[in-house]
């Protein structure tokens, strides 16, 4: 199933619920899916690979731990892409 941008317009809540059955779907009849998206944490959090693009070409790609904490290409390496992943902090 290919899913472009699923939860880009939604609140965090339902967006949540939404990966939920998402992965629930997956688990339970062996769904495939791939996510077009430029949210990050979302990706970080339900992907087991990814594939970062870049005008078009595909820059990198591999594991997702993989490619968010030993980036081999320049974009990537410089954070410049992974700088625009939002964290969560409290306290």
């Amino acid at each position: 199933m290919i899913c472009d941008e699923v939860t880009s317009a939604l609140d965090l809540l339902v967006a949540d619920g939404i990966l939920s059955l998402l992965e629930s779907l997956q688990k339970r009849i062996g769904l495939s899916y791939l996510f077009i998206t430029h949210d990050l944490g979302t990706v970080r959090h339900i992907a087991q690979r990814v594939a970062v693009m870049l005008r078009g070409e595909i820059i990198a790609q591999g594991a997702t731990a993989d490619v968010f904490n030993a980036p081999t290409h320049a974009y990537t390496k410089t954070k410049r892409l992974l700088s625009s992943v939002p964290e969560l902090r409290i306290g």
